[in-house]
């Protein structure tokens, strides 16, 4: 399929933890193209704001964030080990430390920062020139890349995607709660889907995927059925 396919532009969008990021790597690996997850971007802010105490009681002091923003560089390099395109943070691999639990609770209060939202969204805007990339986020068909070949909203049952995240984490040696879990999916849908700042949309010609039924084959070869018809 890759050899014949032109170079597009696949975006991805939907709620936190419904398997966006695993899917569109894979797709990305298979179509021969660049995985970039924008996610990941918004963790490694994140990252720096809980070590640098602009994170107080769960509440961003924006103004200190803003004096700090020239300060942070976050890019994605290549890891030998597994052929992943890794997050960094001022020349640190943080690809692993970024999906902790408490990263996850703070990342949306980050990402609706609108001067953060600009600067990523640039950094996103480079990485799509040539095309040929797969993204997935919460606004990159409605905001990063309107005009995408194909865009896909994907979403579950929020007890499935708290389930299949507390499975995660647990898998990993993590000590949580499935309540725990549960209560941030449901935070963060309510707060991705208010914020100010491009907030979690359905582009209008984007095709809605529910994985709450489906394993990761099943839905890459959903995806992959939709990349053969373009």
């Amino acid at each position: 399929m890759a050899a014949n396919l032109p170079n597009i532009i696949i975006a991805i969008d939907g709620h936190s933890s419904c398997g966006k990021s695993t899917v569109a790597r894979e797709i990305a690996r298979r179509l021969n193209y660049i995985f970039i997850d924008s996610g990941a971007m918004y963790r490694a802010v994140t990252l720096y704001c809980l070590r640098n105490a602009i994170i107080f009681n769960g509440i961003v002091d924006k103004q200190k964030l803003l004096t700090h923003l020239d300060a942070i560089k976050v890019y994605f390099q290549l890891n030998p080990q597994n052929q992943h395109n890794d997050i960094w943070l001022n020349g640190e691999n943080v690809e692993d430390e970024i999906r902790l639990l408490e990263v996850s609770q703070h990342v949306s209060p980050v990402a609706a920062v609108a001067e953060v939202r600009h600067l990523l969204v640039s950094l996103q805007h480079e990485m799509g020139l040539a095309k040929g990339i797969v993204m997935d986020g919460r606004d990159i068909g409605t905001v990063v890349f309107p005009n995408a070949e194909l865009k896909i909203f994907m979403t579950a049952r929020a007890d499935i995607r708290a389930q299949r995240r507390y499975d995660e984490l647990t898998a990993k040696g993590e000590k949580v709660s499935y309540e725990e879990i549960m209560a941030n999916v449901i935070e963060r849908d309510r707060y991705d889907e208010t914020r100010e700042q491009s907030p979690l949309r359905k582009a209008p010609d984007a095709v809605v995927l529910d994985t709450s039924f489906m394993n990761r084959e099943e839905q890459l070869e959903w995806v992959l059925n939709l990349v053969s018809k373009i």
